[in-house]
């Protein structure tokens, strides 16, 4: 009896290696195969506009001619594009900028992909572009981007946004918020392409994440908004970049820095959507803070694409921060 169901035991062990064999050189030709019938790098949009920023080709788009400078530092898989509702907004009072920060959009890719390199990017577009003291607003991972430019050169910024985002790493407040924020990344060639490809060249799920992300008050992604998602990732150097970004892991600052952002003499605000699924409840008034910033901003009825879902509140927010930075100047 033991031996018969020995024997049935391993005959089924057997069946089972010999499908997830069958299966593991099925998809493995699958993966080249269909690696092999996508390749090939897309052209970006004719009239993009880049300045050199340091070792950086930094591309980035301009809106208003006069008013106070902001540069928009947008966050985690987005680009200057992602601005474009606000920006339009802010640009009846104000001269604004936005780049694709390196590893993203259609700024040359160039490593490493850290915090430190992102903030020296920052500093040498201010300089590039002879921006005086302008107000720098970071959405999402670009939060922490825009406090280490402020902790790095005081002097060059004149006022901190952070916009549904809390500067720290992916672990939270762990180990004082110096834990390792980059993702490992167990699956191996040519599989990892392969994901990254299927994920890119699908509608629908391009259009499932962003409709979670940013909500019904969203517009839908149709024609060129959709592209504007999708074709960043198409365009040669971005697929390797997209996985040396997650190994080195998002942008971020420890508790220490964002306590050394609180003790800055400069106006710092904090805007979250108040249904932002991306933090706890409380988090907009910790982060605050933590910054030094007065009371949040809560935009009722928004996720975590504020600017996308709920340009005037965002820009209104802006506007008052703006006003701030020109008091303190004026009293100075």
């Amino acid at each position: 009896m033991r031996r018969r169901l020995r024997d049935r035991l391993l005959r089924w062990l057997r069946q089972w290696l010999v499908a997830g064999l069958v299966i593991a050189v099925l998809g493995t030709c699958f993966s080249f195969l269909y690696n092999l019938a996508t390749q090939g790098s897309a052209q970006p949009p004719p009239g993009l506009t880049y300045v050199q920023t340091g070792d950086i080709n930094t591309r980035y788009r301009q809106w208003g001619t006069s008013g106070t400078p902001v540069l928009l530092l947008h966050g985690f898989i987005e680009s200057a594009d992602s601005w474009e509702p606000t920006a339009t907004q802010l640009a009846r009072d104000h001269r604004v900028y936005a780049i694709d920060l390196d590893g993203f959009g259609y700024t040359q890719r160039v490593a490493p992909y850290s915090t430190a390199h992102l903030t020296r990017q920052v500093l040498g577009f201010i300089s590039a572009m002879h921006l005086v003291r302008p107000i720098l607003v970071g959405h999402s991972s670009g939060a922490a981007v825009a406090g280490a430019v402020a902790l790095a050169d005081p002097a060059a910024v004149g006022g901190v946004m952070f916009l549904d985002g809390d500067g720290l790493p992916l672990s939270g407040t762990s180990n004082g918020g110096r834990a390792r924020s980059g993702i490992s990344l167990p699956i191996p060639q040519p599989f990892r392409t392969t994901l990254l490809r299927l994920l890119v060249h699908s509608d629908s799920a391009i259009r499932l994440i962003y409709a979670e992300t940013c909500g019904p008050a969203c517009p839908p992604l149709v024609g060129t908004r959709l592209e504007q998602w999708r074709l960043p990732f198409q365009v040669a150097g971005a697929e390797p970049a997209v996985f040396q970004v997650l190994t080195a892991g998002i942008p971020s600052l420890p508790l220490t820095s964002l306590a050394a952002i609180a003790r800055l003499p400069l106006p710092k605000a904090v805007v979250y959507g108040a249904d932002d699924p991306e933090y706890a409840p409380g988090s907009a008034r910790q982060t605050a803070t933590r910054i030094g910033a007065s009371d949040p901003t809560l935009i009722a009825g928004a996720r975590h694409l504020t600017m996308i879902s709920s340009p005037v509140a965002v820009a209104t927010a802006v506007d008052r921060l703006a006003a701030r930075t020109a008091a303190r100047s004026s009293a100075g």
